[in-house]
């Protein structure tokens, strides 16, 4: 199973970016599927998840209400809106993909590359 993220660049504070990921390999429509990132100096931290059905999502307390974690099954995509972008969103993000069909903050089987997502104020 790979996964190829995509989607970051430079945004100014407030502004809005859309993650993608593509999964390669597998059935993408058995996983459940997330979303973290790292940011300079700090240990990778949980964004949002998905379930398999894409019927239920979670998020970190930070990015509620600002990011939207969705699914397509036909194309084999996760993505990641991004809205109302600070600076402390600047990171590194992951993709990743995991067995448990519910959806889960832990115990993910695949990740993809990253992508960066810089904010400036």
């Amino acid at each position: 199973v790979q996964l190829q993220a995509s989607g970051g660049g430079l945004v100014q504070v407030g502004g809005s970016l859309r993650l993608s990921c593509v999964v390669s390999g597998g059935t993408f429509s058995s996983y459940a599927l997330g979303w973290f990132r790292r940011s300079p100096g700090k240990e990778r931290e949980f964004v949002a998840a998905i379930s398999w059905s894409g019927g239920s999502t979670t998020y970190e307390d930070s990015v509620k209400g600002r990011f939207t974690i969705s699914r397509d099954n036909a194309k084999n995509t996760v993505y990641l809106h991004m809205n109302s972008l600070k600076p402390e969103d600047t990171a590194v993000y992951y993709c990743a993909a995991s067995y448990r069909t519910g959806v889960t903050t832990t115990g993910y089987d695949y990740w993809g590359q990253g992508t960066q997502v810089t904010v400036s104020s």
